[in-house]
Parts: structure tokens; sequence; C-alpha cells
């Protein structure tokens, strides 16, 4: 059981450091990281966002995301797979009862795992949910449609799944991975994360208990911090893989790359015009982590006082620091190529999967539209909409 902060970030950095070593070879072999992650949940760490009034340690979000982006900077594939377990955690948090948070906060302090079945594939958009929660005479629900992009569903204990209701409103229905009609399908086939396991789920007339379904609609009629924290982990996912590459780049270039013939100099290291280009590139990492920081302690603001401006300053300070944490993953995974050299681009290596864990990572939801959040509410005060993304 971790039991505060430190705790916590002292756990995060000692099994960054464990997995480090074999992140290339799981990603290259495709190995899903079953033991890694059996690892990290015997740490208590899945656990530290459950409230103190529940046993939990009920740690900071500054604390959380440096916990993600520590990860992240070992395995950005093992660092993504428990994403999920925090956003469905908070959703219980939110909007469960106080039945369900007492069952469902013991299950996570007892180490289960929850996964998701969120996304889906082939809809008009990305909020055209369709997968269907009917109720039966008894009271219970029955659960019927196909998820996508369900990372964590094959590791989980318990699978939340996004589901419209006969009134069309979104709820959470949390399954036991083993119920019957349940079928989690390890298809997925990224080019990067590529050992997320982020593949289906299908669900073929599941008995769901009325215990099991919490009312997610309720948390989107007024201020909200569950698409802030979601996202805020997302773009720690994303400094963190900005800063494994960058240890990288720097850990070849000072070990294996040769200096240009034209620098006059003895070492690649000591080039200057190399030592200019990292430095452009640290301040990249630097700015990732300075703007993931200030994210983290609006949203923990807002926490402490949550209002429509508490909750609008902690989404647009989390979509600033989203959208410039995956350009600088981008820009650092592809410059380590431009640094090190020619025998960088060997496939043996795999240094190309900082690039493509990045490039895979960022594609979850566009920065585009975070720029436009930012713009609108900058210059005419707009605060950004409660659809969870932000």
């Amino acid at each position: 059981m971790i039991r505060d902060d430190a705790e916590a970030l002292r756990t995060a950095a000692e099994l960054a450091e464990e997995f480090r070593p074999g992140a290339s070879g799981r990603d290259a072999r495709r190995e899903l990281p079953r033991a890694e992650l059996d690892r990290l949940t015997a740490t208590g760490l899945l656990a530290v966002t459950v409230p103190a009034e529940h046993g939990g340690a009920d740690v900071s979000a500054v604390t959380l995301a440096e916990v993600f982006r520590l990860l992240a900077s070992a395995d950005a594939s093992l660092a993504q797979i428990p994403q999920s377990h925090f956003a469905y955690v908070n959703v219980l948090r939110q909007q469960g009862s106080p039945e369900q948070r007492a069952f469902f906060f013991a299950e996570v302090l007892g180490g289960r795992r929850f996964g998701n079945a969120q996304s889906e594939a082939g809809t008009k958009h990305l909020q055209d949910i369709r997968t269907r929660l009917v109720a039966a005479d008894d009271g219970s629900y029955r659960l019927t449609g196909v998820k996508n992009y369900s990372t964590g569903a094959l590791f989980a204990d318990w699978i939340p799944v996004l589901a419209r209701a006969d009134d069309e409103l979104l709820h959470v229905a949390y399954v036991p991975a083993d119920a019957p009609g349940l079928t989690v399908t390890d298809d997925w086939d990224g080019m990067g994360q590529r050992t997320t396991a982020s593949g289906t789920v299908e669900l073929a007339d599941v008995v769901v208990p009325a215990a099991h379904v919490v009312p997610h609609h309720l948390t989107f009629t007024g201020p909200q911090l569950h698409g802030a924290l979601a996202q805020l982990l997302h773009a720690a996912i994303d400094a963190g893989i900005a800063a494994g590459a960058l240890a990288e780049a720097a850990d070849f270039v000072t070990t294996r790359s040769r200096p240009w013939f034209e620098s006059g100099y003895e070492t690649a290291a000591e080039d200057p015009l190399l030592i200019q280009r990292f430095g452009e590139l640290a301040l990249r990492h630097r700015a990732a982590d300075a703007l993931l920081a200030t994210a983290a302690r609006a949203v923990d603001a807002a926490r402490g006082d949550l209002d429509d401006d508490s909750a609008a300053e902690a989404s647009i300070a989390v979509a600033a620091a989203k959208a410039y944490a995956g350009s600088a993953a981008l820009e650092i995974a592809d410059a380590l190529f431009e640094v090190s050299g020619t025998r960088a681009a060997l496939d043996g290596l795999n240094l190309h999967r900082h690039w493509r864990d990045a490039r895979t990572h960022t594609l979850h939801d566009p920065a585009r539209w975070k720029i436009q959040h930012l713009g609108r509410y900058v210059l005419n005060g707009t605060r950004p909409p409660r659809h969870g993304l932000l």
C-alpha cells in the first residue's frame, strides 16, 4: 500500500529504471508486458487516487502526472495501459453512489485493474456511441456492442464500458472481464505503442446488475475535471516519450557517434553544432515538463475550489500542455536520428520506437482543436466545452 505522494513518486522512479532495459526488446518482439504490469500493480501504484476516506493515498494531480511521465520515459506502451484505469476510478469518484464507491475502491485497493471499452470504429464521430445498455424486467441491464482501441482490457479484472441507455444518455457499466458474452481480442497492430494490446471488445447481451452502472452523463452537467485529468495523463505520456528519446539520443552521441570530419574535434559530443541542437531539444523537453506541471497544478487548484472558471482554467492549461508535449515528443524523437547519424537508423537498435510511440499516441485526439480552444479562451473568454476531451 502506497501511503503518500512521496512514496508514489519514489515507487514510479524505481519502476521506470526497472522497466527501461527491457522496453526495446518487448516492443521489437511485440511481447506484452504482463509481468511488468503485475509488478506495477503489486506495488500499489494503481490505487494511489483512491480517496483517503476509503483508505487510499489520494495523491495530487501533480504527483499522478509525474508518475506517468516517469513510466513513459522508460516504456510508453506500459505507461499507456493504466491511463484508462485512473480515468474510470475518477468516474466512480465523481458519479458513483456511496455503495459503488465503497465496493469498487475496495477492488482497486485489492489490486484489481480497470481496462476500458470506450471508442468505436466506423461511427459518424468519436461521440457517436452505439453500444446499448437496455433495461431488463428484473432491474438489471443487457449490454451489446463492439468497442475498439480498448487499451488495458486484455489485462483487466473489470472493463468499464461506455454505452447509451434507452434515453440516449451516457452511462459506464463496470463489467467483470470473465462475464459471459464478453470477448477481448488482442488484434491491435499499430506501428507504435505496440504492446498496449489496444484491441477489440465485443459484448453480446452481457448481463450487468444495476449496482454496476454509473450515470456518466451527469459528469458534464456542471463544472468538471474528468477530461482535464484524463488528458493530463496523455500529456504526461508524451512528455515522458520526449524525455526518453532525448536521453537515448545523448547516450548514443556520447558513446557511439563519430565526429563529423569538418568539425576538427575528437568526439561527436564536442561538436558545437551538435551541442547547439541538443540545447534546442533540451529547451523543448524542459518546456513540455514545465507546461505539464503547470497544468497539473491547475487541476489540483480546481479540485479545491471547483466552479466554471477554475474548471475552464484547468482544461485550458491541460490543452496547452498536451498540444506542446505532443509536438515536442515528435520533434525530439525525430531529431534523435539527426544528431546520432546513419548508424542510429539500424533496425536492430530499435531507436525508431520513440517516434513510432509518439506518432501513434499523438493521434489520440487532434492538437489543432486544443489550439482552437486556447485561442477562443484568450481572445474572447470562451470557456472550453464540457465533452471530456479537454
